[in-house]
C-alpha cells in the first residue's frame, strides 16, 4: 500500500514538499481526512474482510456492527452525538462526506470508478409498504445515497455510507457487502 507524503506536520510546523496553497476547500478536507479523521488503512482491513468472509445465514451482531442473511455492515467511524449542541452538525457532514470519498478513492484505485445509488426510492418504496431486500430496505432510513461497486467474480456489491438516523444521533461511516442485488 502506498504512502501519503504531505509537507504539513499535524503540529502545523512546515516541511518542505508542502501541498500548494491553492488546494480548494473541499480537496484539502479530503486530504485531512486521509491523514487525522480515520485510519483508511484499519478501515481497508475491515471492508477486506467484509469482502472475504462468508456472509451468514441469520442475523447476528459483529464485532464491527450487524449482519444477516447475504449481506453485512460494518461502523467504520462513529461521531458524537448533537444533543447538547447541534453547532457542528454540518461540519461532522461534511467531514463524514469527504472520509467517504477519501475512502472511496483508495477503493476506486483496486475496484474502478465506483456508482452512485440513491437510496430515495428505495425508502419511498418501503414506506408504501412494499417488502424489498435487505440491507437495501433498512439502509434507506437512515442512509441517503451509497458509493458501490459491483464484483462480477463473486457476485457481490460493497458499497460506502454516511448514516444519521435522526438530527441528535451521531454520524457514522458504514461500509456494505451483500449479495443481493439493489432493487
Amino acid at each position: 500500500m502506498g504512502r501519503i507524503v504531505l509537507g504539513a506536520a499535524r503540529g502545523g510546523e512546515r516541511r518542505s514538499g508542502t501541498p500548494p496553497q491553492d488546494l480548494t476547500h473541499r480537496q484539502l478536507s479530503v486530504l485531512t481526512a486521509l491523514l487525522d479523521r480515520m485510519d483508511i488503512a484499519q478501515a481497508l482491513t475491515v471492508i477486506d474482510r467484509l469482502c472475504s468472509a462468508p456472509l451468514p445465514r441469520q442475523h447476528a451482531r459483529t464485532d464491527t456492527g450487524t449482519a444477516g442473511p447475504g449481506w453485512a455492515v460494518a461502523e467504520l467511524q462513529t461521531s458524537e452525538d448533537f444533543w447538547e449542541d447541534c453547532s457542528r452538525r454540518q461540519q461532522v457532514r461534511e467531514q463524514y462526506e469527504c472520509d467517504r470519498e477519501a475512502l472511496a478513492a483508495r477503493l476506486a484505485e483496486r475496484w474502478g470508478p465506483p456508482q452512485t445509488f440513491s437510496l430515495y426510492s428505495v425508502l419511498e418504496r418501503t414506506m408504501e409498504g412494499e417488502a424489498l431486500a435487505e440491507p437495501w430496505a433498512s439502509l434507506s432510513h437512515h442512509v441517503v445515497d451509497l458509493t458501490v461497486w459491483r464484483h462480477e467474480e463473486s457476485g457481490r456489491w460493497t458499497g460506502l455510507g454516511v448514516s444519521q438516523w435522526d438530527a441528535e444521533l451521531p454520524f457514522q461511516l458504514l461500509a456494505v457487502v451483500t449479495d443481493q442485488d439493489p432493487p
